[in-house]
Formats: C-alpha cells, sequence, structure tokens
C-alpha cells in the first residue's frame, strides 16, 4: 500500500503514531516539572510553552527516525507490526522529511525563544537516542537499555536549561533518577514480549541472559531507584510531602520487583510495566506538588 491508497485521515494518525505520542508525553511531562522546579516561585511562561513546545518537536523527530531504522525489527514483532515504517505506507524519504522539519523547527523554537544551551543539549540527546541508541547500542548489547538510558533521562534537565540557562546538581539528581527507572521499566516490557524480542534478533537482556537473570536485575534496580528517589529530600530540593511519597511509590515499585522475581507471570510483568509509568508521573508530579508547598 503506498501514501496515494491511503486515506488522509489514517495518513496524519500514522504520522503521529511514528512520533510515539505516550513516551513522548512522559518526557515533556518530565521537562515541564524540571521548568517549575528551576525558578524559585512561577517560572516564566513564555519560555515554559516555547521548551515545553521545541522539547516535543526534537523528541517526536527522534522517534521518527528510530522507526526508520527498525522498520525491518519492528515488522518482526506484534507490537510494532501495524507502525507505517514497518507496513511500508509511508516512504523512507517522507519520514526523513517529516523528522527533519520537526526537528529543524524544533531547534529553531529552543535557539530563538529560549537558549542556545538548552536546543544544544536538546539536540545531543537527539543524537544520543537516534543515533548512538538506535544504530550503535541497541542491535550490539543487551545492556543497551542501561548504557542508552542516558538521552531518555535527559528531559529534566532540557527543562531546567530553558528556563535557568544552566544545569546545576539538582537537574542532574532528576535524570539520575530516570536513568535508573529506565531498565527495570523497560525489562518489564521485554519479560512479557520476550518472543517479540527472539523474533527480532534484538539481544536483549531476557533474550541473552534468560528470565530468572533479568528478574533478579529488575528487583536490584528498582531497590537502588527507591535509594536514588530520597536524593532530592537529602540535598533539600523538597521536604517530607515529598519524601513520603517517594517512599510510599518507590515501596510498591520494590514490592511489585520482588513478587514477580518470587512468581513469574506475563500478567505481573505487564503490571509492573504499566505502574513503572504511573510511578514516575506521580513522582515527579510529587515533586512539583511539594516545591509548590514550600512557596506558601
Amino acid at each position: 500500500m503506498t501514501t496515494a491508497s491511503v486515506p488522509q485521515s489514517s495518513l496524519l494518525r500514522q504520522y503521529l503514531v511514528l512520533t510515539k505520542p505516550r513516551v513522548t508525553q512522559l518526557a515533556v511531562f518530565c521537562a515541564v516539572i524540571g521548568m517549575f522546579l528551576a525558578a524559585p516561585g512561577l517560572p516564566n511562561m513564555r519560555l515554559v510553552v516555547a521548551g515545553t513546545l521545541g522539547i516535543w518537536l526534537l523528541a517526536a523527530a527522534a522517534f521518527a527516525i528510530n522507526c526508520l531504522i527498525e522498520q525491518e525489527i519492528d515488522a518482526k514483532m506484534l507490537r510494532t507490526a501495524r507502525r507505517a515504517t514497518a507496513r511500508g505506507t509511508i516512504s523512507n524519504i517522507q519520514v526523513l522529511l517529516f523528522s527533519g522539519v520537526l526537528g529543524g523547527l524544533g531547534m529553531l523554537v529552543l535557539y530563538n525563544w529560549v537558549n542556545p544551551l538548552t536546543m544544544w543539549l536538546t539536540f545531543a540527546t537527539f543524537i544520543g537516542y537516534a543515533v548512538i541508541y538506535t544504530i550503535i547500542l541497541k542491535p550490539l548489547t543487551p545492556q543497551n537499555i542501561v548504557i542508552g538510558g542516558l538521552s531518555g533521562a535527559m528531559p529534566p534537565a532540557l527543562g531546567w536549561a530553558a528556563i535557568a540557562n544552566a544545569v546545576p546538581a539538582e537537574a542532574w539528581v532528576l535524570v539520575l533518577i530516570i536513568f535508573i527507572w529506565t531498565p527495570p521499566h523497560f525489562w518489564a516490557l521485554a519479560l512479557y514480549r520476550n518472543h517479540d524480542y527472539e523474533k527480532s534478533g534484538l539481544p536483549m537482556l531476557p533474550v541473552t541472559h534468560g528470565k530468572k537473570f533479568t528478574l533478579l536485575f529488575v528487583l536490584l534496580y528498582s531497590l537502588v531507584l527507591f535509594a536514588a528517589t530520597l536524593l532530592p529530600f537529602m540535598v533539600r530540593m523538597s521536604g517530607f510531602p515529598y519524601l513520603a511519597a517517594a517512599v510510599v511509590l518507590s515501596g510498591l515499585f520494590v514490592w511489585y520487583s520482588w513478587r514477580l522475581y518470587q512468581d513469574y507471570s506475563d500478567e505481573l510483568a505487564r503490571k509492573l510495566f504499566h505502574y513503572s509509568i504511573l510511578y514516575l508521573s506521580l513522582l515527579f508530579g510529587a515533586l512539583l506538588v511539594d516545591h509548590w508547598i514550600t512557596l506558601i
């Protein structure tokens, strides 16, 4: 099927799918939290709007390139086989143009209406995800998601840079939390989608080292994540409201991981994966609520 035979509404939706909107929303949400935490009071809303738009555009461009590079892999996996790049309903040239327009607009917005630091950091994140992770790391090592996780962890630093034109230690604490969160989040998905990854040929940890080994690492990372989420309180970025939320949310994450390690099921792995998304949203939301409470 060619683009000429695809209804316009369907074609637009397929382009939208290439940007992985759910993943993009979570990344942009974490960036926006970084923006609000970077200011002692309310941040400059013009910078918030421009920064959010620019970061979203570059993130969407990176995900579109990811779909282009992995089109043959996506075609082998049930979860991704319906993507337009995997089915061939959108050509490679069209995806490149689409990504180029989004990325170019994003850089233009960030450079002219935010600041050059944010533009270059976001562009580096684009290269880290679309090139270093997707082309080099993902097909070569089962530790791909660990090493390449830094690019996915960058949104809070990008948001902080948009408001403060600097990336202090507090921003890197937030990056560290997402960096540690990424492997157990992604391995939970890889566990219950194990057969998909076997067919794809990608060296994901459950495929190369087995289920039990992966479950152990999910549990260990969840324990390290629990400790990392205490850092904002320890460095006085946040107060007791955030601490209470972090302990409860992270404790539940560890509990899910422990149950999964003790008695694995695809259903429980799926629950951990979905909870991990909710977890990160609530944790960063708690940081913002705590920040506002201290201002009152």
